[in-house]
């Protein structure tokens, strides 16, 4: 009975701090929309900073077939990194450095988390194009440059995509852990503040966790529309097919 009593409060917290004024506000930093807009926001600046750091240098290597041992160390040392321990890391080194603490520990952090899928699927997939598709565009007088722009990049982008949805789903879920070290932290921030109040914060926790998990299957829901329109049609029941 006690327990069960505890589950209704938690509920009941749950439920009085998703109901206050200022819980659905754009402008206040208490609102969840205004969280989920700095989560998101910090997710997609380091998905954007991961991508132009890795897609070029992993399609050229591709195109020219160097650097498979490359992409296998980066995706061994990709699963190996603890998102926690890295952030810790990072955020001392800015301690030391007397950079901005509430900046930057995440954004290299997340950054160096979103680099290994990013790189290997881009790798995968200009690898996986056909060999005579190549030869034939080299045949008609594409360059290099224009092979891997023209040819490579569309036949590729499927996987691409896989990869930077495998990313940003990673992110997703790093900010929210990043929130201690952040003053911003978008959602995780509910969790960290829920924490510091102990029992009357559980309301709190769990509103905020709620609220991370939905936002992550939004946006997995949203990767599969870019990707629905992003790439032909073609290729899409091609890549389904290969799978």
């Amino acid at each position: 009975m006690g327990q069960e009593g505890a589950r209704v409060s938690v509920w009941d917290q749950t439920r009085d701090w998703l109901t206050q004024p200022n819980r659905w506000s754009w402008s206040d930093p208490a609102g969840i929309p205004y969280r989920t807009l700095e989560h998101l926001g910090f997710s997609a600046l380091s998905l954007a900073v991961a991508a132009v750091l890795t897609i070029p240098p992993a399609m050229w290597l591709a195109h020219y077939r160097k650097g498979a041992l490359l992409a296998s160390s980066v995706v061994n040392i990709g699963r190996a990194i603890p998102s926690f321990g890295l952030i810790i890391l990072v955020w001392y080194l800015a301690s030391r450095w007397e950079l901005n603490t509430s900046f930057w520990p995440l954004l290299v952090s997340l950054v160096a988390l979103a680099l290994p899928p990013l790189f290997t699927n881009a790798y995968a997939g200009v690898v996986s194009v056909d060999a005579e598709t190549v030869d034939a565009a080299r045949g008609t007088g594409f360059t290099e440059g224009r092979i891997m722009r023209s040819i490579e990049l569309p036949l590729a982008l499927p996987v691409m995509l896989a990869g930077a949805r495998v990313a940003f789903l990673q992110l997703i879920a790093t900010v929210a852990i990043g929130a201690i070290v952040n003053d911003g932290g978008g959602l995780g921030r509910y969790i960290v503040d829920g924490f510091a109040q102990g029992a009357g914060g559980y309301g709190e926790i769990l509103g905020g966790g709620i609220a991370v998990v939905v936002l992550a299957l939004l946006c997995e829901g949203a990767f599969g529309l870019i990707t629905r329109f992003a790439v032909p049609k073609g290729l899409a029941a091609q890549a389904r097919a290969t799978r």
